[in-house]
């Protein structure tokens, strides 16, 4: 009897030990990256924007964590996006330029890759853009559903079917079309007069909403608000008539760094930030109604900044104003490379603003922190903040941008490689042998160069560059 009685208790032991194993493993919190396209800094209603309107974004800012120096790892869609799934500088494997421009390389770990060997369930949705070819592509990158990521950069037009592509695209060939757009695969099916913002949005949700034996870890990146310029007529009728009650004095474009554009007044492009706005809105609430809110990290954040500048002479469209922050997409002016970065859900932290200078490449090492999960054993340049959204505390961060492949005509932008140290910015414009240096924390707009009065700075940082560039390998 002594004999059985023992046996029992050590089976309820086995069997205790084995629930709280499976307990500790439903209390892993859940991700969700939000990723936005081309958004700028200050295309939020929360950010200053009087014309744009983002309730469901500013809700997550004032209940998160909302940080003001937040910065991407370069101002280009695919580069930057290359930072967020590596951790690394882009420029580091010639991206952008190099022979292997756009591909996430054999030893790269992806954010996707780093949350999967820890057990969790991953899943991406919209646009991934790194690499021709599906060897590139999320499923086969360290995510168990793919649905809508590939090479495309861009919709042909955001109402279905989208993009049609061709066979030759979609080889990694160029394309007898003239305007040829890669295919989006995985929303074949759909209904005329559907939304890719809101097909996009569906899919994520249907994945939240189906039973979970794992925590997950899901990008939901929208194709909005890059161009082509595509909104819902109901929402473009309501910004249009918005536009009658506001006043812009002074000319629209401005001449410097090419042509900025200086007024938030299009209306198109208002129209596609409410629904990326509402997306947002729906997604927080699937996680609510799921019992999964309080237990999923959610990351709010753009790309890169907004489209507000071009070559001179150049008449494409103007999507946005970064303004008072300097330029736009393409540039490593802070109109260019600071974004929006917010941290809800089940993040807590001391302070509900936080000034800690950080990059898209520190995504990977926080978010794995926060989790409490283990890190990949590799090289990587972005550094785990959790400590700072924790304790609302900074670290000392120097960033390194690395441009060599300019768009003169396309958004103005040049050739150049600029560190950011303390306050310091030094902008090193190598092909035409100029130096920029500002003090952001007296020039946050960066008007004045300080660089001829500064002389033992600029060559302390130029000399950092060049040792940076010589151990990177950096393609010029």
């Amino acid at each position: 009897m002594k004999r059985i009685i023992f046996l029992l208790a050590i089976f309820l032991i086995i069997s205790q030990s084995c629930t709280n194993r499976k307990n500790a493993e439903v209390k892993k919190k859940n991700v969700l990256i939000f990723l936005v396209d081309d958004l700028g800094y200050h295309d939020l209603s929360s950010k200053g924007s009087v014309f744009y309107e983002t309730p469901n974004i500013d809700r997550l800012s004032k209940e998160g964590v909302d940080f003001e120096n937040a910065y991407v790892s370069h101002p280009r869609c695919l580069p930057s996006r290359y930072g967020i799934q590596t951790g690394k500088i882009p420029g580091r494997n010639g991206v952008p330029g190099g022979k292997n421009v756009g591909i996430i390389m054999d030893n790269d770990i992806t954010i996707g890759e780093a949350f999967k060997r820890n057990g969790y369930e991953t899943f991406f949705a919209g646009k991934w853009h790194l690499g021709k070819t599906e060897k590139h592509w999320p499923q086969n990158r360290g995510y168990n559903i793919n649905i809508a990521g590939g090479a495309a950069g861009a919709p042909k037009s955001y109402f279905w079917p989208y993009n049609e592509g061709t066979w030759e695209e979609d080889n990694g060939m160029k394309s007898n079309k003239k305007k040829g757009f890669l295919k989006i695969k995985g929303l074949e099916k759909g209904a005329k007069g559907e939304y890719l913002t809101d097909r996009l949005t569906n899919e994520t949700i249907n994945f939240i909403n189906k039973k979970h034996n794992k925590p997950f870890f899901a990008i939901l990146a929208h194709y909005g608000v890059h161009t082509p310029l595509e909104a819902q007529k109901h929402l473009i009728d309501k910004y249009n008539k918005k536009l009658k009650t506001l006043s812009f004095s002074g000319a629209e474009i401005k001449i410097k760094d090419g042509e900025t554009k200086q007024f938030q007044n299009q209306a198109v492009y208002a129209a596609m930030i409410e629904s990326v706005d509402n997306s947002l809105g729906k997604i927080v609430k699937a996680l609510k109604d799921n019992g999964m809110y309080n237990n999923t990290i959610i990351v709010f954040t753009s790309d890169h900044g907004g489209l507000s500048n071009r070559g001179l002479g150049n008449k494409r469209i103007l999507a946005t104003s970064n303004l008072p922050l300097r330029a736009g997409k393409g540039h490593i002016y802070e109109g260019g490379i600071k974004v929006p970065l917010i941290l809800g859900g089940a993040i807590s932290s001391k302070g509900h603003k936080n000034q800690q200078i950080t990059s898209n490449i520190d995504m990977k090492p926080t978010l794995l922190d926060l989790c409490d999960l283990k890190h990949p054993k590799e090289n990587i340049d972005g550094i785990s903040i959790a400590e700072s959204i924790k304790n609302n505390s900074t670290i000392e961060r120097t960033l390194i941008w690395h441009s060599p492949r300019a768009r003169l005509i396309s958004t103005g932008d040049n050739f150049c490689t600029v560190i950011r140290m303390g306050n310091y910015k030094l902008f090193d414009f190598y092909k035409n042998n100029v130096v920029e240096l500002y003090d952001l924390s007296k020039d946050p707009f960066e008007e004045h160069n300080i660089a001829d009065t500064n002389k033992k700075l600029v060559a302390s940082l130029k000399t950092q560059i060049t040792d940076w560039k010589k151990k990177v390998r950096a393609i010029n």
